[in-house]
């Protein structure tokens, strides 16, 4: 999958970030114990976080976007409390990882991708 013609001229466009479409075509596949999440728009997680007064230093494109719905449909609620500092303290701890790397949220919904055999049209994204 990794060495498709489609991903590897996403990796040279945008490299290892969700654009507008991927992040949006992800989100819609995510489910809480209830279905479908209502899913977070780029506006809304910025409010949030200036609302908050929490700054993202390594956010790129629409990394944030994601990890704030990852977090809706898998965390926030149960591990996380369910109010929008805890939310936005997530979004930081996994944006601004101080050991984390360059992409680590889309490298990790990559390699999920990859071990549940989910194959992405990159042609769809570049």
């Amino acid at each position: 999958m990794r060495t498709t013609k489609a991903f590897l001229k996403y990796q040279k466009l945008y490299g290892p970030h969700f654009t507008k479409d991927l992040c949006e075509f992800v989100v819609k596949q995510m489910e809480d114990k209830n279905g479908p999440i209502t899913p977070f728009d780029k506006k809304t997680i910025e409010q949030k976080l200036a609302q908050q007064n929490i700054k993202l230093e390594h956010d790129m494109l629409y990394d944030a976007v994601y990890v704030a719905n990852m977090c809706k449909a898998d965390f926030l609620g149960k591990s996380v409390p369910n109010d929008d500092y805890h939310l936005c303290l997530y979004i930081k701890d996994v944006i601004d990882d101080p050991d984390g790397y360059d992409g680590q949220p889309f490298f990790r919904w990559l390699a999920d991708v990859e071990a549940l055999g989910i194959v992405i049209d990159w042609s769809e994204f570049v």
